[in-house]
């Protein structure tokens, strides 16, 4: 776990600090558009039409995914109590249980010394800081995509060739996304004995989750949790891989790629879930968000790759 990449003191700037989680986000984002720009003219598309597409899908992309992370993962009262009542919000990751001083606390937090614990100070755009994680897969996908068939038809350019571009890098971004969900200590699995656990640090966000449900003591490390976010990491690079290699070359009609990408991501997430521990909304204590959305996807990817071309009409 690193939740900041780089922090280093430069001469004239002071301290920079880079977020692992917002650079290596920042990262997939650019490499995918690097990829869907070079191969435009391969499919006979405008790279120019495409990179325009790219950064509006990114804008829209990164407020579905905070609005789905606001609505689904159960942190919507925590937005708005940290704007209107700040002392009911927990502060996750303070250095201390129990406080005396705000400085017990360690951080920007402050002490409730009525009560002794410590919160957050007031924040009413806390909502609005990306850099700090909180960003849902699916709701940014969902709302990208359908700005896409918007601007695509707007425009008369082919909505499934675009779909086939991007999907290989979809995935490649996400990859990347993943990893720095696994340095930031996001997205974390459930407690294994499997050789394959992993332990976080005192005080990360998955030991504190531990210690608040009583499974450790204060002075003990986390017991070792699945890594799920470097599961879905090479999940994603397998699809990628897949995708770009195998299925882009042989697709038989636009629609193919794009159609297989659905596919295989809804497996591989709705498995990864099975594993995932974290807060993510939960129905009927098992079924997660993200498994709900994977359903209907999945059909929609089965109707793009099993579709044919209607036949021509009799002369």
């Amino acid at each position: 776990m690193r939740p900041l990449l780089i922090d280093v003191t430069l001469p004239l700037l002071g301290r920079t600090t880079l977020p692992a989680y917002f650079t290596l986000l920042t990262l997939g984002f650019a490499l995918a558009m690097l990829l869907t720009v070079r191969e435009a003219s391969k499919i006979h598309l405008d790279p120019q039409e495409v990179l325009d597409i790219n950064l509006y899908m990114i804008i829209f992309g990164i407020i579905g995914a905070r609005i789905l992370h606001i609505l689904a993962d159960g942190h919507l009262m925590d937005y708005i109590n940290l704007c209107l009542d700040p002392k009911k919000v927990p502060a996750i990751d303070a250095l201390v249980r129990s406080c005396t001083t705000d400085k017990q606390c360690g951080y920007d937090y402050l002490c409730d010394t009525a009560r002794r614990v410590c919160y957050p100070p007031q924040d009413c755009l806390a909502w609005a800081k990306l850099w700090r994680g909180g960003l849902a897969y699916y709701g940014g996908f969902l709302l990208a995509s359908a700005y896409c068939i918007y601007y695509t038809r707007r425009r008369r350019i082919p909505t499934m060739r675009i779909g086939d571009l991007a999907a290989p890098a979809i995935m490649l971004g996400l990859f990347f996304g993943r990893m720095g969900c696994y340095l930031n200590g996001c997205c974390y699995g459930k407690v294994t004995t499997s050789i394959l656990g992993t332990r976080f640090p005192v005080g990360s966000i998955p030991w504190r989750a531990q210690y608040e449900a009583k499974l450790i003591q204060v002075w003990e490390p986390m017991r070792p949790v699945h890594p799920t976010q470097l599961y879905e990491a090479l999940g994603c690079l397998a699809i990628f891989a897949v995708l770009y290699y195998l299925v882009r070359p042989r697709k038989r009609m636009d629609g193919h790629v794009f159609g297989a990408m659905l596919i295989l991501y809804a497996l591989v997430r709705s498995l990864c879930e099975i594993f995932r521990d974290d807060e993510r909304g939960v129905l009927w204590g098992w079924l997660s968000t993200s498994q709900i959305i994977s359903a209907p996807l999945l059909v929609v990817g089965l109707w793009l790759v099993l579709r044919r071309r209607p036949a021509p009409l009799p002369a």
